[in-house]
């Protein structure tokens, strides 16, 4: 059954359509779900102006306001998962159940974050001196916008706007053109809860990208950048933002994670570790297991039990039942599978299963197993986004260590041991903002998201979310006898 949905884009409080409008495609079939509106620098403009307007009346709500606000967000959310669900898995590709389980996820940011607005302290200082009191107050730090990518298209706008609404922040979103339709879901959602005109906006753009993404970090009514995606894009967006203006920026990019699995780890549990990480969203996670390392010992029992679990993965259309594997986003994105898989058999390594695209259509790849990786091939070196386990040898704890560290990336790593002291020396050693000991899946509402290196700046989720959107502003009450 389709999902009803809306397909205008939503600022200041009023649907917007537009000539100009661009396709949304099924990556199943490639079958057309709708068409929006397709705006630019201007529109992005009035969103922005109408987020400024918007800001002093919400931002002087009691936080206790905006936090019933948001809960009969979060409760139309959850009353709605079925249709959130059934439209994430037709625009983005999804299992049904993966894309109804990102509703819930995404929906429980509102709720963490409207309950958070109602806990963000300040708190005295002792003074240097007897005529002066020192205290801290935490206030808004005014309009955010955010860009925000296809492969959650739901978390990864609900883990900024949530923070942003609790903090007394108004908002402005650019959807992906792949997935702006779940976008505007959360909109009429968040216009039905009560959301005041202005303060949530959503501008879907295709052949405009560049202007809109401009106007955000050039514009002086914007305080806060967040962007998630690539680290190349990303560098380009956080550098626009402190050209002209200096705003606040978080930058939740690239990532090339590796899975560690020691020697004595309990080898059932890795392989369940190893399936749930790599092949989440046919392996389009930022946080997927990238690269897989296996100690030399066990390398070969591993990797049997691994390619036979990978076997069984069912490949198929999302809406399906059964389906654990769907179809990759665009063209683009199998060509980079197929191009990168090519090469790493050219130069020797070996498909143990899968290695090719699947009868499914078009944008399908079968599930693989690559054995006899090595450091140097791009299946090691750069985020695959698709489908595809390399298994790559090593021999100590800290060669293990090192392969995972020789990379500029550090979003997330995982490893499996049952030693409780290597689980303490490698979770502190590995480099990489977020580190997962025997567990594949690890994302929730309440931990501190964001990475290293080049994965990123600033956290998303957990108290250190709502941090991100505040101001902490110290007042000095002097003249004291």
């Amino acid at each position: 059954m389709s999902p009803t949905f809306r397909s205008d884009a939503y600022i200041d409080g009023a649907w917007r359509a537009d000539a100009r409008r661009f396709l949304v495609l099924n990556p199943a079939n490639q079958s057309v779900i709708a068409e929006v509106p397709d705006l630019g620098g201007a529109e992005t403009q009035q969103a922005i102006e109408a987020a400024h307007r918007a800001l002093p009346a919400w931002a002087a709500k009691p936080a206790k306001e905006r936090a019933a606000i948001m809960r009969a967000w979060f409760d139309l959310m959850i009353a709605d998962l079925d249709r959130l669900g059934r439209l994430i898995s037709a625009e983005g590709g999804k299992p049904f159940g993966e894309a109804k389980g990102e509703a819930a996820y995404g929906a429980a940011f509102v709720e963490w974050f409207g309950e958070e607005a109602k806990r963000a302290y300040g708190r005295t200082i002792p003074s240097t001196t007897a005529t002066r009191r020192y205290v801290t107050i935490k206030q808004p730090i005014g309009v955010c916008a955010a860009i925000t990518p296809w492969n959650f298209p739901m978390a990864m706008i609900t883990r900024k706007a949530a923070p942003a609404l609790a903090a007394g922040c108004t908002f402005v979103v650019k959807p992906p053109s792949q997935t702006p339709l779940t976008a505007l879901a959360l909109a009429e959602l968040a216009e039905k809860a009560g959301v005041p005109p202005g303060v949530f906006n959503v501008v879907t753009t295709h052949d405009h990208t560049a202007d809109v993404g401009r106007v955000m970090c050039e514009s002086p009514l914007v305080r806060k950048f967040s962007f998630t995606g690539s680290t190349e894009i990303g560098k380009k967006l956080g550098a626009a933002c402190v050209g002209s203006t200096v705003k606040k920026v978080s930058l939740e990019l690239g990532g090339n994670a590796p899975l560690l699995v020691f020697a004595d780890a309990d080898l059932d549990l890795a392989v369940k570790g190893a399936i749930a990480s790599k092949f989440r969203n046919a392996g389009q996670t930022c946080v997927c297991a990238n690269r897989i390392l296996v100690e030399d010992a066990i390398y070969d029992a591993f990797s049997k039990k691994m390619t036979d679990a990978v076997a069984k993965l069912k490949v198929g259309p999302g809406d399906q039942d059964g389906v654990e594997i769907g179809p990759l986003i665009d063209q683009k994105a199998i060509e980079k599978v197929e191009r990168m898989v090519g090469e790493a058999l050219a130069s020797g390594a070996v498909a143990l299963t899968g290695g090719k695209k699947h009868s499914a259509g078009a944008q399908f790849y079968t599930p693989t197993v690559l054995a006899n990786v090595t450091r140097d091939m791009r299946v090691n070196t750069e985020e695959i986004f698709g489908p595809v386990a390399p298994l790559i040898r090593f021999k100590s704890e800290d060669e293990a260590v090192a392969i995972a560290n020789d990379t500029p990336f550090g979003l997330a790593a995982y490893f499996f041991t049952k030693d409780v002291n290597r689980a303490w020396r490698v979770a502190e050693r590995i480099e990489a903002g977020m580190v997962s000991i025997n567990d594949g899946i690890f994302s929730n509402e309440v931990i501190p998201f964001g990475g290293v290196k080049e994965s990123g700046l600033g956290r998303e989720g957990g108290v250190e979310g709502l941090e991100e959107y505040m101001e902490t502003k110290f007042v000095n009450f002097g003249g004291f006898a």
